[in-house]
């Protein structure tokens, strides 16, 4: 299997970046090729400036993203939890990412309806979310508003099913904690 890890907090220090590292290393050992894009390390900063009205054309690098999205059978997500939802910078990247043409079309209309094509067929998701609330709260309390967002986002192209890992409270953790937090994220690597 293909497997395209998209590591989406800010900090390549993060203990968010050192699950994604285990996930990476745990499908690896299962025989997968995996592949990483760190998204602290993309120039996004030319297609914040300019939102929807005025199109930016898609440097050579975020063109090298699509080919690898359109050839992985996976995609997983590696990111914190921050107001809820994903970080901006992830947000951003889908944007940019997520264009027509490329993860969904538009048909003719007809009538009131609304149909399009979800290019992104074929293809699963993994999320891994770290946060500093518990994620029984995030959940049953909160209703899981981010893993709604990236859902929705990521079927409305086709991509299912998306599943979510969660790693919480990362603030409040033990070392030891985190030990099988970082164990867990080998095992989710190793099982795809």
């Amino acid at each position: 299997m293909k497997i395209l890890l998209i590591k989406a907090h800010p900090r390549e220090d993060s203990f968010c970046h050192a699950l994604a590292d285990e996930y990476r290393r745990g499908a690896l050992a299962a025989g997968h090729e995996v592949e990483t894009v760190t998204l602290g390390s993309l120039d996004l900063e030319p297609y914040l400036k300019h939102g929807q009205k005025q199109k930016v054309a898609l440097s050579e690098e975020l063109l090298a993203v699509q080919s690898q999205i359109a050839a992985c059978n996976l995609l997983v997500f590696a990111y914190p939890n921050w107001w809820a939802t994903p970080p901006a910078l992830l947000k951003l990247f889908l944007e940019i990412i997520l264009l027509p043409g490329f993860a969904y079309k538009y048909r003719q209309r007809k009538g009131l309806a609304v149909g399009w094509d979800k290019l992104l067929r074929g293809r699963s998701a993994r999320l891994i979310v770290t946060m500093d609330g518990p994620p029984v709260y995030y959940r049953l309390y909160l209703k899981d508003p981010g893993y709604k967002m990236m859902n929705a986002n990521l079927r409305f192209c086709g991509v299912k099913p998306v599943r979510s890992s969660y790693f919480g409270s990362v603030k409040l953790s033990s070392a030891r904690t985190r030990r099988r937090w970082l164990a867990r994220a080998y095992k989710l690597g190793l099982a795809e």
